[in-house]
């Protein structure tokens, strides 16, 4: 029997609906919490190709939520992207998975989705957020907003000029430090399970052509108080907003100069250079740290513990980016590449 017979007995999803699943390329941007329940759910749905964009690695704390990661993963510091796809695939051999360890910026996000026909949101900032919106309005591509933080989560389809986008709903990103993140409210497992699942039903139903009128809404969910809502979106796009309406991508034309961010939920800091580097660069950063303290070697990256400052780690990866564990302060992290590498 077909291991989709149960869904496609479905009167939502048939088996057009399941062909349609099975033709779908959905760019899945962030591993963590939401990004993991939302790959587990589409990949054993049936979804014909992921790709699968996180720039970070696993660590313990993860795994109190972040259900395709185990022990092994975080001892190994596995890349998360890596290591999702290899527990996908052990989940769904069929399903075609394409793993790329980055940073999702301006300098690469429509290369990233051009051949996307769905984007999810799996990430864990609110630039990135927008980013994604600016990307999906500009090359008409449906994309499928959650976040969750504390106990709480909230859904939002968004389908380029059919639906409002994210910016008619909100239009401008709150400031740094105005909402709680997961470092400061924390998190709690089944709040991201409940957000993946109704952002992997809008998903599916966007892929099988299902979604309707009635789907134009901002789903958000309490899970500890059992409360449910939704706010209807039916005449909230706006033809003013600066995005769907004036087709302004101030995300997508941001600054694409070096940045430093704090990483949520890690203390750390990660360090993007203005291009990504080439073997060269990637091999004399390697030998700079060498000297500096005890290298441990992976695919997508370079690790060194450093002798000094104490308790402090550089990972280098392939395409120039720098993570500093041990630190949550961006001058602090800067010294120490520039001490130990030059970057």
């Amino acid at each position: 029997m077909d291991r989709y017979h149960r869904q496609s007995l479905l009167s939502q999803v048939g088996p057009a609906g399941q062909k349609r699943l099975a033709n779908a390329r959905v760019l899945l941007v962030g591993c963590g919490a939401l990004g993991c329940s939302l790959a587990d759910q589409l990949v054993r749905a049936g979804v014909g190709s992921l790709r699968l964009v996180d720039r970070d690695v696993v660590e313990l704390t993860n795994l109190q939520r972040q259900t395709l990661f185990d022990e092994d993963d975080a001892k190994a510091s596995a890349a998360k992207a890596e290591a999702a796809a290899a527990r996908l695939k052990r989940i769904n051999s069929t399903i075609h998975i394409d793993v790329i360890v980055a940073d999702v910026w301006a300098g690469n996000i429509e290369e990233l989705a051009a051949s996307a026909t769905l984007i999810l949101d799996g990430t864990d900032n609110v630039q990135t957020r927008y980013l994604l919106n600016d990307a999906a309005v500009k090359l008409n591509i449906p994309w499928v907003h959650a976040a969750c933080v504390g106990t709480e989560g909230r859904v939002m389809g968004v389908l380029p000029g059919i639906t409002p986008c994210l910016r008619c709903v909100f239009p401008t990103p709150p400031a740094a430090g105005e909402l709680p993140t997961c470092d400061t409210a924390g998190i709690l497992g089944p709040a991201a399970m409940v957000a993946g699942a109704l952002a992997a039903t809008m998903a599916i139903k966007i892929i099988t052509g299902q979604f309707q009128a009635q789907d134009q809404k901002l789903q958000t969910v309490d899970v500890w108080s059992g409360r449910f809502s939704a706010i209807d979106l039916a005449g909230a796009k706006d033809p003013a907003c600066p995005c769907c309406g004036k087709r302004q991508f101030i995300f997508l034309d941001a600054d694409r100069a070096e940045s430093s961010i704090a990483l949520c939920g890690r203390n750390a800091v990660q360090i993007r250079p203005t291009r990504p580097w080439d073997r060269n660069q990637f091999d004399q950063a390697i030998s700079r740290l060498g000297s500096a303290g005890e290298l441990e070697h992976a695919k997508w990256f370079t690790r060194c513990r450093l002798h000094e400052p104490a308790g402090v780690t550089i990972t280098c990866f392939r395409d120039g980016r720098l993570m500093i564990d041990g630190t949550p302060d961006l001058g602090r992290a800067k010294s120490i590449c520039a001490r130990y590498i030059g970057a």
